[in-house]
């Protein structure tokens, strides 16, 4: 694996799209609002996909230094495990990156609301702080949550309720306690991407001293709260299409059809390494609901 690839490989591009599906759900609510800036909408994705790198950087040192990234695995070779980068350049990247996050959360928060509203920018300052060290602390450190079965909680919370519900106050400057509905499905199938990753590497994980909620429950009864993640998802965005009372919202339904495809292929696999092209599946499919989802509003 060459350096260039092995960096590239190391971002995990195929992650990216996922990571801004709560920031196109909360954009395209504040843009049916009125409430809509495109340089906030710019500053809120590039920031988004910031962080999604940082936490991938992250994740392949932690793994690597654990030796939870092994011959074992089932995944893609990682850029550390491969002995092309060491982890000192890792650790550097890291922090490069920490930077760049920093500088681009002060930027969006003071694009959002000036120099005016002081309260307001510091609480956003402290949740962009916390997004940056939920990103490291995932699998560095001896503290590492990903390795204490709450990666499924955070990834919810950080890519569902603080995406959706923390992009839409930024263009609007209040709070729309009905998008938890969107912001809960989108964190939903987003912790479905991560169990889907955790139940191909469940057993790996096991060897290596990682526990995944997928670990505690096991294979079958990881299956089947799978399979919770994506229908409650779906239930949610159904609630909300009907209660915003806009005919036009039943245009997100299209996207449930792959959806449903990847419940039933999710429901026939045996071996555990044919979870993972249903990552990518599942990745797009999340994806695709927030676009159509958007679409219906305009």
């Amino acid at each position: 694996m060459k350096k260039f690839q092995a960096w590239i490989s190391a971002c995990r591009l195929r992650t990216l799209p996922l990571s801004i599906s709560g920031a196109i759900v909360g954009s395209g609510v504040a843009y049916s609002d009125g409430f809509f800036d495109l340089t906030v909408c710019v500053l809120t994705i590039i920031t988004t996909l910031s962080l999604q790198i940082l936490s991938n950087l992250a994740n392949d040192y932690g793994d690597g230094v654990k030796g939870t990234d092994n011959e074992n695995r089932i995944g893609p070779e990682r850029a550390l495990q491969s002995g092309v980068i060491s982890p000192k350049q890792m650790r550097n990247a890291i922090v490069i990156n920490v930077v760049i996050c920093l500088i681009l959360v002060v930027t969006l928060i003071y694009k959002a609301f000036g120099a005016d509203q002081f309260l307001t920018s510091l609480v956003f300052i402290i949740l962009g702080i916390l997004a940056i060290v939920a990103a490291i602390k995932y699998t560095v450190g001896a503290s590492a949550y990903g390795y204490k079965a709450l990666g499924d909680l955070m990834v919810f919370l950080f890519f569902g309720w603080l995406s959706v519900l923390g992009t839409y106050f930024l263009y609007s400057k209040q709070f729309d306690f009905l998008m938890i509905l969107p912001a809960s499905a989108i964190g939903l199938l987003s912790a479905g991407v991560l169990n889907l990753n955790n139940m191909r590497d469940l057993e790996s994980d096991k060897l290596s001293d990682k526990h995944t909620l997928a670990g505690y429950l096991g294979s079958i009864n990881s299956k089947t709260y799978h399979q919770l993640l994506i229908v409650i998802a779906m239930v949610l965005m159904s609630v909300y299409s009907f209660l915003s009372v806009n005919s036009s919202m039943y245009l997100m339904l299209i996207s449930f059809i792959p959806l449903f495809f990847h419940l039933h292929i999710i429901n026939k696999i045996k071996a555990p390494k044919d979870y993972d092209p249903q990552l990518k599946v599942l990745a797009l499919s999340t994806v695709a609901l927030a676009l159509l989802f958007c679409a219906s509003l305009l």
